[in-house]
């Protein structure tokens, strides 16, 4: 194997542009250059999802704009856009993220404070940016910015995040300064992600347990101070305990919610036939998604889907762990935020459709329609596609240096 390398020079830091260049030769048997079955995952919920959404988004799309096939074309569109996503991704070396990831911060803060001043609103939300016909919102963005600066805050601070508490606050006012200008948006649910990849990364990095405590006690306060400061936050967290004594108000998403999983049952009534798809869902095609998904595919189709999420959030979590047994401690924690990151949105995305949770607002990675969760989603499952390969490339290295001497 041979790869192709160019030089960049970014902010006066030279950084190596590669992609991989396989030949034939290279190859031996029960060799592999990449994660094979994480890619497969991957594609397998990128086609998923892009069906779900046909599906579910069709009746709202032919009500809004007399064309059914609105929100597919649009959905096709930030495919699009992935499949361009993935191709750079693929080709930087992460030690590329590592030296950007203070600029990533500061990028993103910028986009935040702009979003606030000439933001587009949505819903009675300003979240996004505009350019043009395309909208990014910036707080999917700054998940993954957050996530690659905290990874690299934690090898250049490793010992004094483990031995002073100065070195565990200084990425919390980070997290502080980044949450302020997201919850003024409003977005509650960026805000907890955030906290728990913060709150999981300082853990696995061996942050004390005083101060780790310290940060959770400080986070749960602020949350309830969150939900009772607004009123429509209260709302939330009462409706999902009992949706059913406002059904026609603040539960009826819920209720209708419960109503597609409870039509679903073991096998569900086939695809396409969803009926609280039919403009009685709101948010069928985003956030209530896997609601159709148990109402046309059952409860078999639910842990089918969920199985695959699940096994690219492992994956993460023993790239991870193979990182740092390996001396890569940024690919590592990385590795880790990102699983963490997935499983943890999924959790949330999947218990306040049945009920679990409140609704916070956060899509289904790689399901749900939106081109800006979608997009961040693929950046960061390249990352972990990368990160792979240069572990496997590093042990093959190795592996014939060895041979050699």
């Amino acid at each position: 194997m041979a790869s192709t390398e160019k030089q960049l020079n970014l902010f006066g830091t030279e950084v190596s542009w590669s992609w991989p260049k396989l030949r034939f030769g290279d190859r031996r048997p029960g060799h592999q250059l990449y994660d094979r079955a994480l890619l497969f995952a991957i594609i397998c919920l990128f086609g998923f999802g892009f069906v779900m959404v046909m599906s579910a988004s069709m009746p709202e799309a032919e009500s809004l704009t007399g064309n059914p096939f609105q929100f597919v074309n649009r959905h096709l569109i930030y495919l699009g856009g992935c499949l361009a996503i993935s191709l750079v991704v693929l080709s930087l070396d992460m030690s590329f993220w590592q030296k950007l990831s203070p600029w990533m911060l500061i990028a993103v803060f910028l986009g935040l404070v702009a979003v606030l001043l000439i933001g587009h609103n949505v819903n009675g939300a300003t979240r996004w940016l505009k350019f043009g016909p395309i909208r990014i919102q910036v707080a999917e963005v700054a998940k993954l910015a957050f996530s690659v600066y905290l990874a690299g805050y934690l090898v250049r601070r490793h010992d004094e995040v483990r031995q002073r508490m100065f070195g565990f606050i200084k990425p919390i006012l980070v997290l502080v300064a980044y949450a302020g200008l997201i919850l003024l948006q409003p977005d509650l649910g960026s805000v907890v992600v955030l906290f728990v990849i913060t709150v999981s990364l300082l853990w696995l990095a061996g942050a004390r347990l005083q101060d780790f405590f310290l940060l959770m006690m400080l986070g749960v306060a602020l949350f309830v101070v969150l939900v009772v400061s607004a009123p429509y936050r209260m709302r939330r967290v009462t409706s999902f305990m009992n949706p059913w004594d406002d059904p026609f108000g603040a539960g009826y998403q819920l209720t209708q919610s419960l109503m597609a999983y409870g039509r679903g049952g073991w096998l569900g009534q086939g695809l396409g036939n969803s009926i609280q798809k039919l403009e009685y869902l709101p948010e069928a095609h985003t956030d209530f998604i896997f609601a159709v998904v148990g109402e046309e595919l059952g409860f078999i189709g639910i842990l089918l889907a969920l199985a695959v999420l699940l096994f690219i959030t492992l994956r993460a979590i023993k790239l991870g762990s193979k990182c740092v047994e390996s001396n890569k401690p940024f690919e590592g924690y990385l590795a880790y935020a990102i699983g963490i990151w997935i499983c943890f949105q999924t959790i949330v995305n999947v218990g306040a459709s049945i009920g679990m949770l409140p609704t916070k607002g956060l899509t289904l990675p790689f399901i749900s329609f939106g081109g800006s969760s979608l997009w961040i989603m693929t950046a960061a499952a390249m990352m972990l596609l990368r990160i792979d390969y240069e572990v496997r490339l590093d042990q093959t290295q190795a592996i014939q240096r060895r041979g050699s001497t």
